[in-house]
């Protein structure tokens, strides 16, 4: 192979790689055909039929539930409201301890923050990166009333026996399913297994609105709570609450016609275009975990992996040079690579300094966890050291590209030495 380009040679990659996009003519159709109707957005923030929506928005949940085969969707306008909607559904309250993943989207970790919940972190695993199920049953005590599992790139965390651990100890579990849509666990659907499931509609994901969300559950009582506190749930709490007002102060995370609109189109073609993507994942393991040193994403047994993210494993001791010179050599072939994927959030200024809500740090007046470093050390490990990743759903990693990406690691791979013996120099 020619000259790394790092060291001066040519980049095996010239020009950007095609950026993946979704959206077709489908999308356009139905977006114009909202907009010749006049209506962009159906609600009203008062109990009516249009409390719940317009038309185009209720198809969309319609359609959802039943891809997904759950009782209720309730379409919001982003994942991070709806996580904020399920933890104030869920009933969390001042001083309420959640247990989360500590390498997650921010948003994860802030919802409980919304109602003065405390966000507990537990470890993850060595080969999923979700939450580890004998540290999350450690981190649990009476004040414990929820655990928010991320099904974290698009492989699912181990939902089945969280539900068991939730139901055995009267917790509720909440998925983040924002990277895994039509991920599986023993047959089920990511995001269906838990009591609330959170996906995401972001403009990055497999499937997108732009912005906007789905919360699903099968539980009526928790439907109605996430269905008013999307909606000034104040204004309906004699038709809805049930007697029970606690969390309903209600925000606008209500979704646009327009973007329900572009939600049905994409959800017709959901299993296409995860597909897709899976093959892509696929593909990059089958080639990169044969390097020595790089280990792929694991698939667990009856699971279904969709690859948000292809998040391998790197071994320097093995390779012989560090991780960071390894990326930046495949970054000047051309190949956008990235480390660690998030510091562990426990290490964020918020956490260390105690401030969230208030001048006097509410919620954490509330609590005597410890955010110090080393309270989750896998988690630390693989943001620091072994995390390597490419992200799946940012290209569109046709045949000929994905080639040419495989041939870059091998690249690189292959001139290894020289390029830690320059580095050396």
């Amino acid at each position: 192979m020619s000259e790394l380009a790092l060291l001066g040679g040519t980049p095996l990659i010239r020009e950007p790689l095609t950026p993946y996009r979704s959206i077709g003519e489908e999308e356009r159709r139905a977006v114009d055909a909202v907009l010749r109707s006049g209506m962009l957005s159906g609600y009203v923030g008062a109990w009516c039929e249009a409390f719940n929506g317009g038309p185009v928005v209720r198809e969309l949940e319609t359609e959802w539930a039943k891809t997904f085969g759950c009782r209720h969707a309730i379409a919001v306008n982003s994942n991070t409201s709806g996580l904020i909607a399920a933890i104030g559904a869920a009933g969390i309250s001042p001083g309420d301890e959640v247990i989360v993943p500590p390498a997650t989207m921010s948003a994860t970790a802030m919802a409980p923050i919304f109602y003065g919940g405390i966000p507990v972190f537990a470890d993850i695993e060595t080969d999923t990166f979700c939450l580890d199920i004998d540290r999350v049953e450690e981190a649990i005590t009476p004040k414990t009333r929820a655990i928010l599992a991320v099904n974290l790139f698009g492989h699912p965390a181990r939902l089945h026996e969280l539900r068991a651990l939730a139901d055995r100890r009267g917790l509720i579990l909440i998925e983040d399913n924002a990277q895994a849509p039509l991920a599986h666990e023993g047959g089920r659907f990511a995001g269906t297994i838990g009591h609330i499931g959170v996906f995401s509609l972001n403009y990055h994901k497999h499937i997108h609105t732009g912005e906007g969300g789905i919360c699903t559950t099968d539980d009526d009582r928790l439907a109605d709570r996430l269905r008013m506190i999307r909606n000034h749930g104040e204004n309906v709490t004699e038709e809805l609450a049930a007697g029970n007002l606690t969390n309903i102060v209600g925000y606008n995370f209500r979704l646009t016609e327009m973007s329900a609109a572009v939600g049905i189109e994409q959800l017709k073609k959901a299993e296409e275009l995860v597909s897709g993507r899976e093959r892509v994942g696929q593909d990059l393991s089958l080639a990169l975990g044969a390097f020595d040193g790089m280990t792929a994403p694991m698939v667990r047994a009856g699971c279904r992996h969709v690859y948000y993210l292809w998040a391998g494993r790197f071994d320097a001791d093995r390779m012989g040079i560090s991780r960071e010179l390894f990326a930046r050599a495949l970054e000047a072939e051309g190949v956008p690579v990235s480390l660690g994927y998030v510091k562990p959030l426990y290490l964020l200024p918020l956490f260390q300094k105690r401030i969230a809500l208030g001048r006097d740090g509410f919620p954490f007046t509330l609590t005597n966890r410890t955010y110090a470093p080393g309270l989750c050390p896998v988690a630390e490990r693989m943001y620091e050291k072994e995390l390597f990743e490419l992200f799946v759903c940012s290209y569109e990693f046709a045949p000929a590209e994905l080639s040419l990406v495989i041939d870059a690691f091998a690249k690189v791979y292959e001139k290894r030495e020289l390029l830690g013996s320059a580095a050396a120099q």
